[in-house]
């Protein structure tokens, strides 16, 4: 079995699916970096909008997000998603917005193989903190222009009373399916200096972190937003 069939995110996917076929979806008002819509910034953490600007999401799920990218800023597109079903739903929502685009690929990968440079990366719960930093965040700092912008939203490390991570090592974490269970992965999660560091020997400084908590509870916060440009 491949990796791609024995992953949670084919599981996820695949029961996503099972719900109904995919259709075509107008683009969302607007881009959401938390699990919790309407809560925290929008796409304004990627800068104005510029119609030259090339965008790729790792990561890109459903879609939803690099398509209100690309219909509300103009810019060019790309959906990268590790899943092909994931994709092919991802297609089905929105393959009627025509600066957008999907691959279904490692991101990783995806990098690799790219033949100009991206002014916008971007990871939303996607590949940043799923691949390792180490082999990701070089590939990344390669593939944006000088001064290009990367931006990733990862699970908060001290979400539900969590303590950050000491070292630079996974830890395991799970996700959860449209069927309300839980499948175990491996995540890199590091507090905002931590991966200030991890940064910073990729070639990129960091610009920016934010806390982010549930918009209806006083508690840890659960998502952390980072945002860096390339030296």
């Amino acid at each position: 079995m491949s990796f791609t069939h024995a992953s949670p995110w084919h599981t996820h996917a695949s029961q996503r699916l099972a719900e109904g076929p995919a259709r075509a979806l107008l683009p969302p008002p607007r881009m959401e970096w938390t699990a919790h819509p309407g809560h925290g910034p929008g796409s304004e953490i990627l800068g104005p909008g510029n119609s030259g600007r090339r965008v790729v999401e790792l990561g890109c799920g459903p879609g939803h997000n690099i398509a209100h990218l690309a219909a509300h800023q103009r810019v060019h597109a790309t959906g990268v998603d590790l899943v092909g079903l994931q994709v092919r739903r991802a297609r089905s929502h929105y393959s009627h917005i025509g600066s957008l685009t999907f691959a279904a690929g490692h991101a990783l990968h995806y990098l690799q193989a790219a033949e100009r440079p991206f002014d916008v990366i971007y990871s939303i719960f996607g590949a940043v903190g799923i691949v390792p930093p180490r082999l990701l965040l070089p590939a990344i700092t390669d593939h944006l222009v000088p001064g290009g912008l990367l931006a990733f939203a990862v699970p908060h490390p001290r979400r539900n009373g969590r303590r950050a991570v000491t070292h630079d090592g996974p830890s395991r974490d799970s996700v959860l399916l449209p069927n309300q269970t839980r499948l175990s992965i491996a995540r890199w999660e590091f507090d905002a200096s931590r991966w200030a560091q991890h940064l910073r020997h990729a070639g990129l400084t960091m610009t920016g972190a934010l806390d982010l908590s549930h918009p209806a509870q006083d508690g840890n916060p659960t998502t952390l937003l980072i945002t860096a440009r390339r030296l």
